[in-house]
C-alpha cells in the first residue's frame, strides 16, 4: 500500500477506535485513516503496537495518537475523551471494539466472570457514548463490534455470547435515543476471524476450518473484510442504516 490516501471520503473526520492496536481494531484504524480520518487509537496493554500503528497512520498524512485506558474504568474513559477534545476538538466516529471474556462452561462461571464480560463487552459502550456526546454532532456514527455468539450456542462462550447479545440490544436502544441528535448507531457482527483472540480457543483450528468450509467466499474471513464494512457504515450513503446488526461472515450463518 502506498503512503498516499486512496480516498478522501472521510477527510476532516475524527475517530476513536477502542482496542485499536491489534486485530480487527487495528484494521479499522488503518481503513479509516486511508480515507483521511484522524484517529485516536485506544489500547489497554499493547503500547508498542499502538505507537507503531500511529507512526504508520501518520505516514498516511493523518493525525493520530495512542491513549491507554481500560474501557471499564470510567475515570480513565473520561480522561481519554478530554484528550480527544484537546487534540481534535470533536469526534465524528466512535468504534467500540475492545472486548474480553472467559472461555469456560457456564456451569463453571462465577458472578465475577459475568460482571467482567458484561462490563467490558456491553456496559463500556454506554460509558463511551455518554462521554462522547459533548464532542459528537449531527452525522456522527457509533459502531459496536459483536460476534455470532450473540445468537448461536458456541462451546465455552456462554457469558461472552450473553454480553454480546446485551451489546446488540443496547445498540438498538441507543439508536432510538441518539436519532434526534442526528447520530446513527449500529453493530457489526463478525464471523470467525484469525486474530490473537481466537488463539485462546482450544479448538481454534477446527473453528477456522469449519468456517472456511461454509464460507461463500471460498476462504476464511479477514480483518480487512470487517474493517471495510465499518468504513462503509461511516459514509454519508449509510445514513439510513440505524440500530442494525450487520453480519459480516461470508454467508456462514445462512448455511445452517
Amino acid at each position: 500500500m502506498s503512503g498516499e490516501l486512496e480516498s478522501r471520503s472521510l477527510q476532516g473526520k475524527t475517530a476513536l477506535v477502542t482496542g485499536g492496536a491489534r486485530g480487527i481494531g487495528e484494521a479499522i484504524c488503518r481503513r479509516l485513516a486511508r480515507a483521511g480520518c484522524e484517529i485516536c487509537v485506544n489500547y489497554f496493554s499493547s503500547a508498542d503496537e499502538a505507537e507503531a500503528l500511529c507512526r504508520d497512520l501518520e505516514a498516511l498524512g493523518v493525525r493520530s495518537f495512542a491513549f491507554q485506558a481500560n474501557v471499564t474504568d470510567l475515570p480513565a474513559v473520561k480522561e481519554m475523551f478530554e484528550a480527544i477534545g484537546e487534540e481534535f476538538g470533536k469526534l465524528d466516529i466512535l468504534v467500540s471494539n475492545a472486548a474480553s471474556g472467559v472461555l469456560r462452561p457456564a456451569l463453571e462461571m462465577s458472578t465475577k466472570h459475568w460482571r467482567w464480560c458484561m462490563e467490558t463487552n456491553a456496559l463500556a459502550l454506554n460509558h463511551l457514548v455518554q462521554q462522547a456526546m459533548p464532542l459528537m454532532g449531527r452525522g456522527s456514527r457509533v459502531l459496536a463490534l459483536s460476534s455470532l455468539g450473540a445468537h448461536r450456542a458456541i462451546p465455552d462462550y456462554a457469558f461472552i455470547g450473553a454480553s454480546k447479545a446485551a451489546l446488540e440490544a443496547l445498540v438498538r436502544s441507543l439508536s432510538m435515543e441518539l436519532a434526534p441528535l442526528g447520530i446513527s448507531v449500529n453493530t457489526i457482527s463478525a464471523g470467525v476471524v484469525d486474530t490473537d483472540a481466537i488463539k485462546y480457543f482450544p479448538n481454534r483450528e477446527q473453528l477456522l476450518e469449519e468456517f472456511k468450509s461454509k464460507s461463500q467466499l471460498g476462504r476464511g474471513l479477514t480483518v480487512a473484510d470487517v474493517a471495510d464494512v465499518a468504513y462503509l457504515l461511516c459514509l454519508p450513503e449509510a445514513e439510513a442504516i440505524r440500530g442494525q446488526t450487520i453480519v459480516v461472515d461470508a454467508g456462514y450463518s445462512v448455511a445452517g
